[in-house]
């Protein structure tokens, strides 16, 4: 496990990561008896009710609006003022005990309250419930994908077309690999596949797979997620259109895997590339270590907190059911099979 209690204290995204997944907020709150006011829609709770819960003073909760006032605004805490103030009051004055002369009044809904939990290190509840929160969240993303998270990709509607397409643009590189370049086909094509990864996600297959803790026999395209394929797809077309363009330029001599891995480390470093590379780590980065708890140390730069679309897209109402599709899709699947094979 890359989450650990410490690391929601110091760490924006592991919190964010944990507050945008509305799958494991609505399990967290199922299971915390907090009694919130109901007001306009949402349960709140004022500054002292959130220190009573955590058993430390006012004074430390407002130390924290001050130094993490944006994350915890971003979350939910709101400074409730004016008309809304008034009617709050009026419903709730029994329970606040806050003078009339109180013009604004800080307020926490059920997110910000989980956020400064998550901050809290003077608080053994906030300690406590930091340790809840990462067991929920683990255990719920593994409910919502049926125990597993290797190919949550194929979660995704847009993997499919993503896989079929890459497979199309392997295909033409595969040729091009076995007309001009000189050695074995077996050897050289995974040579060339790795020169690809490393240019994509800077992880050949085999450092992949330990990272995502695959086995041997397992196909790294098959994990991979649909914005990576069509990167992937991008690279494979171009690499195999610049080998042809080589071996002619070569006076029809083949070329050494040293040719290619030029021709490949070129096209990394085209302008054009740099916005669907920055894309593809930002991805694969921070949805493997949302999803799959793996951490992609080479592209650790790129990682970011997951959005609430993406956990909708691939453990939420738009995810899909991968196997029921590719029993309407048998022809495609032998192709792929095939592709495979070669």
């Amino acid at each position: 496990m890359y989450s650990t209690m410490k690391e929601l204290t110091v760490s924006n995204i592991e919190r964010q990561n944990v507050l945008n997944n509305r799958f494991a907020v609505d399990e967290i709150q199922k299971s915390l008896d907090i009694s919130g006011m109901l007001f306009e829609g949402e349960y709140w709770l004022t500054k002292k009710m959130v220190a009573d819960f955590y058993g430390v003073d006012i004074s430390t909760i407002d130390r924290y609006l001050a130094s993490n006032g944006e994350e915890l605004k971003h979350n939910g805490y709101i400074l409730c003022k004016g008309k809304s103030l008034k009617e709050f009051k009026l419903q709730f004055a029994h329970l606040i005990n806050e003078t009339s002369k109180t013009t604004q009044l800080g307020l926490f809904n059920f997110r910000a309250f989980l956020n400064i939990g998550m901050l809290l290190t003077e608080s053994e509840r906030a300690k406590a419930l930091r340790s809840m929160i990462l067991d929920l969240v683990i255990a719920k993303i593994h409910e919502k994908t049926g125990g597993g998270t290797k190919f949550i990709n194929r979660r995704d509607v847009n993997y499919m077309p993503a896989a079929i397409t890459e497979e199309n643009y392997r295909r033409n590189l595969t040729s091009a690999i076995n007309k001009y370049v000189n050695g074995h086909n077996t050897y050289k094509y995974a040579q060339i596949t790795d020169f690809i990864y490393k240019a994509v996600f800077k992880e050949n297959a085999k450092e992949y797979k330990e990272v995502l803790d695959l086995d041997s026999k397992d196909n790294v395209r098959h994990t991979l997620y649909a914005e990576v394929l069509l990167v992937i797809s991008s690279f494979e077309n171009g690499v195999g259109a610049a080998i042809y363009e080589q071996y002619k330029k070569n006076g029809n001599r083949l070329l050494s895997i040293t040719d290619v891995e030029n021709i490949v480390n070129e096209l990394a470093e085209h302008p054009m590339q740099k916005p669907y590379l920055n894309d593809a780590r930002t991805k694969m980065a921070s949805r493997d270590f949302s999803f799959r708890d793996a951490y992609h140390g080479n592209i650790a730069e790129y990682l970011k907190a997951v959005t609430p679309e993406e956990y909708e897209r691939f453990i939420g109402d738009q995810s899909i059911d991968f196997d029921s599709i590719l029993e309407s899709n048998k022809d495609v699947l032998k192709r792929l099979k095939q592709a495979e094979d070669e």
